[in-house]
């Protein structure tokens, strides 16, 4: 079809113009070209040198069709796809639950009121602050993912919530536990990964809801139907108690209840702080004079031992009890043939799955100590620990033994102990297992010739933690001929034989079952450095720390921990008989159950200690 001369005539007038856009789509190269042509043709002359120049100028300024001009069929399918992981990014965020059993289908197929509140205020205002809003509330969302997920891991790891409060310091153990397990390599590794993490999860929600945002703010009219039919809909689901096809609710509020907790969780930290510095100043040891402490142990060698993650799971899980179970049996008959008794029973930890200071600190202070807030508190306290008390006695040498310390520890002098031995002061030149700096065997003989193979002017009060039993349980050492453990670089040949951390932690019948050979592999290296080297004059007293984290032993699993008085001294046992404990290793499964806190107060006082408040 042929223009007309008016047409003709305005595309004449209008070429030359670098600052008029054509009325065309997209003013491409070749349009611009077409206009010169029927301009020359209206004016019968060639266009001149000066002519060519502007020419050229408009086609180089004149934008080239991107790749969604070209494809706009793949540009709007993108789109949509974009805008829909958006709104699945975001739905996630506010539907993740805090703990991996609830990780289920259903709990995201649920109508949140989060999302329809926000986008009735998004809908109700400006471009700019709308955006900023947006951005606002998708960092936000994207921080409590973070926590969110940290939550899931303390529940699996640790049997309790994170706390935002007091919690993060603990991360850096997070990362050490991460180097000792996986080596330093695969530990940087896995901290980048997390950080990039964390970095695309606050990026990503925040760019996410300004993206709905944006398509709510297009499309307003139909936007503001949905978000109130959306609204009846949960209004509706709430009245009626209505619910999805597994049963949970379709109304739902779960970030708003997160929030809640850990708000709550906050508050209840500050009120038990200061709760907590009352009850750590209400001892009533705390005035005793020193001949009224343990006068019944005078002259006695009393070893305090912990062996890490010691659980009742041990003994009475299917999988890991018919091994542990014969360890004690056996390693029961051998005090015996030694001319030792023991007396067994349960106490409650205050910790599970990890942070094993708070179960030392519980048993050692009489004193419930279940968070690092109190923990911290205590340290800062006057309170009376079990080493402290047979140092104020005057009568004893007070000793650590802690292979798993690996820093400066100033704690050691809350606790009372006159020396410490810490990792880099037993002597050992053998591999690490895993977490685990030396084999409880070597950390046994090392302390039988650092302090108590050696003549003493005092008997000795010995604090001793026991760490081969601490996750991932791969490898494990094995017992060696007590005459080849030298320096302990004959475990070389072991750890290198052993099995691969992430082939254990993460399986859950080959944890259970390495976990069992770990605890049998503490328990007999205790036992067996207790028939060579004890005397008539020591006193045993070991127990659990806390039980193993949950792939091992189990979802609900209770807190009880095994704990054992083992002493040749028939007089020892005597003065606990009122315990009614189980004689034996092996705590019968009816056997008293005390609160870890109560041990201190019980063993001070059937020792012959006056309380003086």
């Amino acid at each position: 079809m042929t223009p007309s001369t008016d047409a003709t005539t305005d595309a004449t007038t209008e070429a030359p113009s670098a600052e008029t856009p054509s009325p065309e789509t997209d003013n491409s190269a070749t349009e611009a070209q077409a206009v010169t042509e029927a301009t020359d043709a209206t004016d019968g002359v060639d266009a001149d040198t000066d002519a060519n120049s502007d020419a050229d100028a408009d086609a180089e300024k004149t934008p080239k069709p991107d790749w969604r001009t070209r494809r706009p069929t793949a540009a709007r399918n993108l789109s949509w796809a974009i805008t829909a992981l958006s709104a699945l990014l975001v739905l996630v965020a506010l539907q993740l639950p805090a703990t991996a059993d609830q990780l289920r289908l259903s709990e995201f197929l649920r109508l949140p009121a989060e999302a329809i509140v926000a986008a009735v205020v998004l809908l109700a205002m400006p471009r700019r602050p709308r955006v900023i809003t947006a951005a606002s509330m998708g960092v936000f969302l994207g921080a409590l993912t973070v926590v969110n997920l940290l939550d899931m891991g303390y529940v699996e790891f640790l049997g309790r919530h994170f706390n935002v409060m007091v919690d993060w310091a603990l991360l850096g153990d997070a990362q050490s536990y991460l180097t000792d397990s996986i080596g330093t390599v695969g530990s940087i590794v896995t901290t980048i990964g997390v950080i990039v993490l964390v970095l695309l999860l606050l990026v990503g929600t925040g760019l996410a809801t300004v993206r709905l945002s944006n398509l709510l703010a297009r499309h307003n009219a139909g936007a503001t139907k949905a978000t109130l039919i959306a609204g009846t809909v949960w209004i509706t689901s709430m009245s009626l108690g209505l619910t999805n096809f597994a049963g949970a609710p379709m109304a739902s509020n779960h970030a708003t209840a997160i929030v809640e907790a850990h708000v709550q969780r906050v508050g209840d930290t500050i009120r038990d702080e200061a709760v907590f510095r009352k009850l750590a100043k209400n001892d009533p040891f705390a005035k005793t004079p020193p001949d009224q402490l343990v006068p019944d142990l005078r002259g006695k060698d009393v070893i305090f031992t912990f062996i890490e993650s010691y659980g009742r799971s041990a003994i009475e899980d299917p999988i890991m009890s018919p091994g542990v179970d014969k360890t004690l049996a056996d390693q029961t008959q051998a005090l015996t043939d030694a001319g030792f008794a023991a007396k067994s029973g349960w106490l409650t930890s205050a910790t599970y799955g990890g942070s094993s200071w708070l179960g030392h600190s519980t048993f050692l202070s009489g004193l419930w100590i279940s968070t690092q807030q109190r923990y911290r508190t205590l340290v800062d306290s006057d309170r009376l620990t079990l080493p402290e008390v047979f140092r104020r006695t005057g009568d004893y040498r007070v000793v650590g033994v802690m292979p798993g310390v690996q820093k400066s520890w100033p704690e050691a002098k809350f606790y009372g102990l006159e020396k410490n031995y810490a990792a880099k002061d037993l002597g050992y030149k053998g591999p690490k297992f895993s977490w685990s700096t030396m084999p409880d065997q070597y950390t046994l003989e090392a302390y039988q010739r650092l302090e108590h193979g050696r003549k003493q002017a005092k008997p000795l009060m010995s604090e001793i933690i026991l760490t081969s039993s601490h996750q991932p349980w791969a490898p494990l050492p094995k017992t060696v001929p007590q005459d080849e453990l030298g320096d302990g670089t004959v475990f070389n040949a072991i750890q290198k034989a052993g099995k691969d951390p992430k082939d254990v932690l993460y399986n859950g019948p080959e944890a259970k079952a390495e976990y069992g050979k770990s605890i049998q592999y503490s328990v007999t290296s205790l036992i067996d450095w207790l028939t060579r080297y004890g005397t008539d004059n020591t006193v045993l007293v070991f127990l659990g720390d806390h039980q193993p984290m949950s792939r091992v032993s189990g979802s609900n699993a209770s807190r009880d921990v095994p704990v054992s008085v083992v002493a040749k001294d028939p007089k020892i046992l005597d003065k606990i008989a009122d315990w009614n404990w189980t004689d034996g290793l092996r705590p019968a499964h009816d056997a008293p159950v005390w609160k870890m806190d109560a041990f201190r107060d019980k063993f001070l006082t059937a020792y012959g200690s006056t309380p003086h408040p």
